[in-house]
């Protein structure tokens, strides 16, 4: 069933980290001046963090669970789970998750696996690591999500460089059996599969001397079957559509009092949609948070980096109930009702 409910486990902390490199998207030669402030306006990324050649995703989420780890104060031989979710791994294989397990300290009792999910995957990560926790009473576990997405683009592709940045998350996860239930609904539709897509590179196509070569889709746009894809236009009709279904069938499933949720925090995907999200969901725009400006849609992160650098004040000694909502590549989407009781949320990272 893809609307269901996990006992007995709280989220204790969160926390972020960014590449130091900013890049500002005033100062892009991809776009006229007119064309550049249009698209601040209507996605309402002004920058975004951009990692160097040497600084990977798996690099970015391990300082944000050293940092929590050490905000939390707790033992790394006690962490038993680590799920890692990216659609930027370090390598077809191995996994990067067992790559973290070793570079974190982590008993070699630790479960490790990646998901290789983006949009949605902060959300699906949650269910996967909660559950797990639950059917196996594992104590402590850590959710760490991020995606390095501008390794992915083409330099002279002017519909996706000014859009995305980097960044990755750690989020950490205790059994307790007097925590609040966390609640999820979770779909998918792959007959939108194309809609972003790296062609090759994968199994189905493998790289070849092709794969490389650069052609021109449009004025403005040009990449090589290597680097990311996105049907701008597809992408936002399926924000508008689903994200609201997503919230109102969790909320309508678990009678839950719309009012009594204090933030709703989406995923990051462009100012415009999720405007429209939240004009038809009839949301108070005080509740729903906002980090485009300074870091555009950082994929899977783009959640807990704007509960960190929007929401820590609000948090900090504090009892809320969180709405999280993800959607995007896949095609596939994914809401959480949270409460986040006196959680830790750590100071943004920049490396």
């Amino acid at each position: 069933m893809a609307t269901f409910s996990v006992n007995n486990i709280a989220i204790k902390g969160i926390s972020c980290c960014v590449p130091k490199n900013t890049e500002r998207n005033i100062d892009l030669d991809l776009l006229t001046q007119e064309e550049i402030q249009k698209f601040i306006d209507a996605t309402g990324v002004e920058e975004r963090r951009i990692a160097t050649k040497e600084i990977c995703t798996s690099d970015l989420c391990c300082e944000a669970a050293e940092k929590l780890i050490k905000d939390l104060n707790w033992q790394k031989e006690e962490i038993e789970i680590l799920v890692f979710v990216s659609q930027t791994a370090d390598y077809i294989l191995p996994v990067s998750a067992a790559i973290l397990q070793d570079r974190l300290g982590l008993s070699t009792n630790c479960i490790a696996f990646d998901v290789p999910l983006g949009c949605s995957g902060y959300v699906y990560g949650m269910s996967i690591i909660a559950s797990m926790m639950n059917s196996t009473g594992i104590k402590k576990g850590l959710l760490l999500a991020g995606d390095t997405s501008s390794k992915l683009l083409s330099k002279s592709d002017k519909s996706t460089v000014p859009l995305f940045g980097d960044g990755g998350s750690a989020t950490a996860f205790e059994l307790d059996e007097k925590a609040e239930r966390l609640l999820f609904d979770l779909g998918t539709d792959g007959s939108g599969y194309k809609t972003i897509i790296v062609n090759d590179g994968g199994s189905r196509n493998r790289t070849n001397s092709d794969s490389l070569t650069y052609h021109t889709i449009s004025p403005g746009i040009e990449r090589n079957a290597c680097q990311l894809i996105l049907d701008g236009m597809d992408v936002f009709s399926f924000g508008i559509s689903q994200a609201p279904k997503t919230v109102n069938k969790l909320i309508e499933k678990f009678e839950i009092d719309k009012d009594a949720i204090h933030h709703f925090v989406f995923h990051q995907a462009n100012l415009m949609m999720n405007k429209m999200i939240v004009k038809k969901l009839k949301l108070p725009v005080e509740k729903v948070p906002y980090s485009l400006k300074e870091f555009g849609n950082t994929s899977s992160t783009t959640i807990p980096l704007t509960i960190v650098t929007e929401l820590k004040d609000s948090l900090t000694n504090a009892t809320q109930d969180l709405i999280l909502c993800g959607f995007g590549v896949g095609l596939s989407w994914g809401t959480a009702k949270v409460k986040l009781d006196n959680v830790v949320i750590s100071d943004l990272i920049e490396i």
